[in-house]
Parts: C-alpha cells; structure tokens; sequence
C-alpha cells in the first residue's frame, strides 16, 4: 500500500506540472505528454524484441511490434501538432488524422493480441504486416488525399472523427472481454493493470470526441488519460518484464513448472502409499483390522481397496460354510 501512495503522490505532482505546463505552454505540454507515451511505446517493443529467441508469450511478442509502429505514428502527430512547423502547409486536420491511425493500430492490435495466445505466430509476416499497412496509411493522409478529413479549422470535429473514437472505444471494450476470456494465461496483476489500461484508454477516446480546438479542455483531458494509460501499460509490460519476469515473459514456462511439480508429488504419495503397501502391516490379530497412518483401525479389505487398484467381493469358502453348519445344526451354508 505504501508503494501505491507513493505512486499516487508522484502522479499528482507530475499531473499538476504539466497542467501547470499547458497554462504557460500547450504546445510544450503536448509534446511532453506524446513523448512520454512514445518513450513507452518503444520500451515494449524493446522488451519483447529482446526477449523474443526464450520467450514463450505470443501476446507480448505481438503488442511490442504493434506499438513500434504505434509510436513512429504519435511522433508524426507530435511534429505535425498545430503551430509546431515542421509539416508546412498543413492545418489541424493532419495531427487528427495521425491521430486516428495510430488509435485504430492500437486498437486493432489489442483485439487481435489475445488470440495469439494458443496460436503461432511468424514475427517477419507480422512485422511485414505492420509495415505496409502503416505505410498505406501514411501515404492516404500525406500523398493521397484519401484519408477522410478529422478536423475542420472553425467547425472542429468532423463525424467521421467522432465515429472513429466510438468505434476505437467499441474495439476496446471487445479486447477487455476477451483478456478476460484468456486470463488463465496472464498474471493476475498483469491482468488488472492492460485491463485498467485500455479501460482509461477508452476514457481518453470519448473525451477527444467533445473538442472544438486542438487547444481545448476536452483535448487537455484526453491527453492526461492517455498519459495515464499508457503508465499503466508500463507498469504491466515493461516494469513486470524485468523485474518480475517470472509474471509476464515466462507465464506459461511457470505454469508448466506448477504443474510438474503437482505431478510430481500427486507420483510421490502414490508412491509412500505402495511402499506401505509392501512393508509391515500393523494388523490386529483378532478382528484383523489395519491401522493406517493416521492411527484409524480400519477393515483390511477397506484398507487395500484404498491403497491399491485391488476390490473384494465376497463369499463363504467350503471350510468355514462347514463350521457355520456344524455351529448352527444346518446344512444352510455347505449346500449354498
């Protein structure tokens, strides 16, 4: 608990110094702000990439492919923000529309990513995959003309804008249920922190739904969930993956070993119980019950039922129906 008040205290003051930041500076807000999620989004692929010859978990290996490109596509949006003049010629439309792309690659991404779970995956036509498709986008919006616009200077948002941020959230909302669906093969903090992270995602996508300027209190809002999410996906990937690794990279390697070992000592009480089986018996030598090893004296065909694969069924030998006979004055039992 103490950690996460020291988390919570660190957030508020990293939280109040950018508002403070977009007070004197917005443009310098949201660079840091973008910085700060594309710093993170490298850091995964750099943390499934390296780990990709001994690791065993398709979903990393995937994502941390998926949030290259996704972080190559917010540093465009960054350089391209309003009043940055790298893009010249360009109005707000164009940092939306990078906007939008690098939101449905992520989206998309954490669809499909749980799928990969019980499947295999070849990185080159993934890699190939997110490479031509992020070059199709970025020839649509830069070259084409093909991109439908996001954003119209003194009108604000067009629909196909807010459409898309409905959509992107709807796609979220279908990752988290099948996260949930697949959550035997994470760990359960890990678990917790992706769902929060797409959880606070969506938030940040409904929030750039209401914004008339790229300057806006909706756009400060969505930028701090996002800022928000993409800690939260830090925590879950990157802070999980080297210091607990056992949690995230090598999931099914424990999960594997948890079950040999189950194995092992399920073989091993089998095992004492066939020993016991072949050594000394304490038997009572007048109702010949057994004593077990929990000092209970129980019938001896009761006790090598349990012990063994052995079962009774049971009858009158010859010898015995005779004395029966003799000891009731009848041939009942000789002749049955």
């Amino acid at each position: 608990m103490k950690e996460w008040y020291r988390v919570l205290i660190a957030c508020v003051f990293v939280l109040g110094g950018l508002y403070l930041t977009s007070l004197h500076n917005y443009l310098l807000f949201h660079s840091l702000a973008e910085i700060f999620s594309i710093v993170i989004a490298c850091g995964i692929f750099i943390v499934a990439w390296n780990s990709r010859r001994f690791i065993d978990n398709n979903y990393l290996l995937f994502l941390g492919i998926a949030y290259l490109f996704i972080g190559g596509i917010d540093m465009l949006h960054t350089l391209a923000y309003k009043d940055m003049g790298v893009f010249q010629g360009y109005d707000a439309n164009l940092p939306t529309q990078l906007w939008i792309s690098a939101r449905y690659i992520e989206s998309i991404s954490l669809l499909i990513a749980p799928f990969l779970l019980t499947r295999k995956m070849k990185l080159t036509y993934v890699g190939w995959g997110y490479l031509v498709a992020t070059g199709i986008l970025l020839v649509a919006i830069f070259y084409g003309n093909l991109f439908p616009n996001c954003f119209v200077e003194g009108a604000g948002l067009t629909p196909f804008k807010k459409v898309s941020e409905y959509v992107i959230s709807m796609l979220l909302l279908c990752s988290i249920v099948l996260l949930v669906k697949y959550r035997e093969a994470f760990d359960t903090n890990v678990l917790r922190l992706l769902i929060a992270s797409i959880i606070v995602t969506i938030g940040s996508e409904l929030a750039f739904t209401f914004y008339t300027s790229v300057y806006g209190l909706s756009n400060l809002i969505g930028h701090f969930l996002k800022i928000l999410s993409f800690y939260l996906i830090y925590k879950a990937i990157i802070e999980t993956g080297l210091v607990e690794p056992y949690g995230l990279l090598f999931r099914n390697l424990k999960r594997s070993e948890e079950t040999l070992r189950a194995e092992r000592d399920k073989l091993r009480e089998v095992l004492m119980e066939l020993k016991v089986l072949r050594g000394l018996l304490p038997i009572c030598a007048h109702c010949k019950r057994i004593r077990d090893t929990k000092g209970n004296w129980i019938q001896i065909e009761v006790y090598v039922r349990d012990h063994s694969e052995a079962d009774f069924t049971h009858s009158i030998c010859p010898q015995c129906a005779k004395e029966l006979d003799l000891k009731f004055g009848t041939d009942t039992w000789s002749s049955g």
